[in-house]
């Protein structure tokens, strides 16, 4: 929309105010882009950048507040929209993409899901030939999928499927492969790698695109693309070795992948786009993978399928639907579900933010020789702002370490802001308003990518300090055991298909260190210490391009989510304290690394 407004003749400015969530916007119904649906229509933005001035022949179609959402030329039949249409946050998204193609473009629609199956199959086949595919399967949706996929385009003898066990795997959860995959029939072989993958190394190409370098062990690495890396490329080795062991010929294999759309896209591969900004390295996109991809030996026949299709196609195959609709697991496992640290992340702007936090969660306190910093907050806010100038009681505070995000169509590694109530006593969280905040500091803290709750006591005084965190046994039991307890409580509150994916992060914060100790709290720096905390991060979604937490008390029950918070602390040895993460995404992803 900015280029083509540019192009004829108008003007794209960057303006204090950028929106990257879910909001509302206004849409003129007399477009034929917007015909049958309300003036009112919640999608997604994300943008820095604001058309100012409109071009000669266009008109303004929507608006975000003051913002430009929409506009259009009917009679060269030009439209273009600021938000994005294509994914589930635009309510009426599919409703609009409809209008364009049927009442903007007049194309008539014939493509059905069975011609993309059938190119599948006939993709596979050509590639293959009479040669034997080796699939790579952890057991969950998109890799069995793919297997059932290979089952039907050539003989089942031909399909070799082996499981990797990284020693990062859920509780049990390589037993529950081996039943799963069971069901399809396939020669499932089963490989215990884990010492392999604890002290892996692999080499990766420094920023410079020349310098290459060798990484850390795995037990040793904080950095979470190398991580993912390590994790990928010991991976592809591992499989290569099966393939020795089973007397195969290498250059008579073909490795298969459940790489899906958004795994590509995420990852910035060639093959979604040439310019995307990586948002982060999936383990079955990294440069060995490519390489290998490059020679023609990757089958990945899912890789123009999302979530939602996968399932479908899945349904479609003959697999059960306990299979096809259970929760995704990460590849790498555990993995990055740990974030790793050796020191604090506290950069030039942490004091900064911190006080912005404190200002908008008590905008009815700034002074007015400050009028601009609540100026700055107000008109961040689509609608009424009077709410914010109530008294929440509640505390805010920043917290030192730093997760991955998605801003502005780009990957951002920023901070975490942490809401508590200020007299936890008084009542129950007032989820409304927790989430109404979690909606709002993104968008005033650029350098802000995901919101949590934390439970219990007020958290009211700066942190500053992290704890040591490694891949180590005994951090990886932490998460092993709090994870096995929320999943536990899904299971028997029959919450598994009801919400798309929650998964469980152990990460480097002791809310109670430094109590009693004055001064303490203050000091920056990293501390030799087991105690760390749990995150819960619940996310419903049907493309998992874009998703948004469960609301409590709405999409998941308040007296399940509280018997969640008191076992994980019962049962988990040294955790400081539970967190529930309020984060749509966008900015925040899925997953925290």
């Amino acid at each position: 929309m900015q280029l083509c407004n540019l192009h004829f003749g108008g003007t794209v400015v960057r303006k204090e105010q950028r929106e990257d969530g879910q909001d509302e916007i206004l849409v003129e119904t007399d477009s034929p882009l917007f015909k049958n649906l309300a003036r009112e229509q919640q999608v997604l933005l994300t943008h820095g950048d604001s058309i100012d001035q409109v071009a000669p022949g266009f008109r303004v179609s929507a608006r975000s507040g003051v913002l430009v959402s929409a506009i259009e030329d009917p009679k060269r039949r030009i439209y273009g929209v600021q938000f994005h249409p294509e994914v589930e946050l635009s309510t009426n998204g599919k409703e609009m993409i409809r209008n364009f193609l049927f009442e903007c473009a007049g194309c008539t629609g014939s493509y059905t899901i069975e011609d993309r199956e059938d190119v599948c199959i006939k993709e596979i086949q050509s590639l293959v030939g009479d040669k034997k595919v080796l699939v790579l399967v952890s057991g969950g949706v998109d890799s069995s999928v793919c297997a059932a996929l290979l089952t039907k385009a050539i003989n089942p003898d031909r399909v070799v499927a082996l499981h990797i066990d990284n020693g990062f795997m859920r509780q049990d959860e390589s037993k529950l492969v081996s039943v799963s995959l069971g069901h399809l029939g396939l020669n499932l072989r089963v490989v215990d790698a884990s010492e392999t993958f604890y002290n892996a190394t692999t080499t990766i190409t420094a920023r410079d695109r020349v310098t290459k370098y060798e990484t850390k062990k795995l037990k040793e690495t904080t950095a979470p693309e190398e991580k993912r890396k390590i994790v990928g490329d010991t991976f592809m080795r591992v499989a290569e070795t099966a393939v020795k062991d089973l007397n195969l010929r290498p250059e008579d294999v073909y490795l298969a992948q459940g790489t899906l759309r958004p795994d590509l896209i995420e990852s910035a591969s060639s093959l979604a786009s040439s310019a995307a900004d990586a948002i982060k390295t999936h383990h079955n996109d990294t440069e060995l993978v490519r390489e290998l991809r490059k020679l023609g030996r990757v089958i990945e026949p899912l890789k123009d399928y999302h979530k939602d299709e996968v399932r479908e196609l899945g349904k479609k195959l003959g697999l059960p639907t306990e299979m096809v609709m259970r929760q995704p697991f990460p590849g790498p496992g555990l993995v990055v579900r740990i974030l790793c640290t050796e020191k604090p992340f506290i950069d030039a702007s942490f004091d900064a933010t911190n006080q912005l936090l404190k200002d908008i969660v008590n905008t009815r306190a700034i002074s007015s020789d400050r009028q601009a910093v609540r100026d700055r907050i107000v008109s961040s806010i689509n609608g009424d702002p009077s709410w914010l100038h109530e008294d929440h009681g509640l505390s805010v505070t920043l917290l030192p370490v730093m997760t991955v995000g998605v801003q502005g169509d780009g990957r951002t590694y920023s901070y975490i802001a942490a809401l508590s109530l200020a007299k936890p006593a008084s009542g129950a969280a007032d989820w409304k308003k927790l989430f109404a905040f979690a909606k709002l500091i993104p968008k005033v803290c650029h350098n802000i990518n995901r919101v949590v709750y934390v439970f219990g006591e007020p958290v009211d005084r700066p942190i500053r300090r992290i704890s040591v965190t490694h891949l180590t046994p005994d951090v990886v039991d932490q998460l092993r055991a709090a994870d096995a307890v929320v999943n536990r409580h899904l299971l028997e509150a029959n919450l598994v298909t009801a919400l798309s994916q929650v998964p469980v992060i152990v990460f480097p914060v002791d809310f109670e260190d430094g109590k009693g100790s004055p001064g303490l709290a203050s000091e920056e720096g990293a501390v030799i210490s087991p105690r760390r905390s749990i995150a819960i991060r619940t996310f419903i979604t049907n493309d998992f391009m874009t998703g948004v937490p469960a609301v409590p008390g709405r999409d998941i029950p308040e007296d399940v989510l509280s018997k969640m918070v008191a076992e994980v602390l019962a049962a988990t040895p040294n955790i400081s304290r539970v967190v529930y993460d309020l984060t749509s995404k966008p900015p925040g992803t899925t997953e925290w690394e």
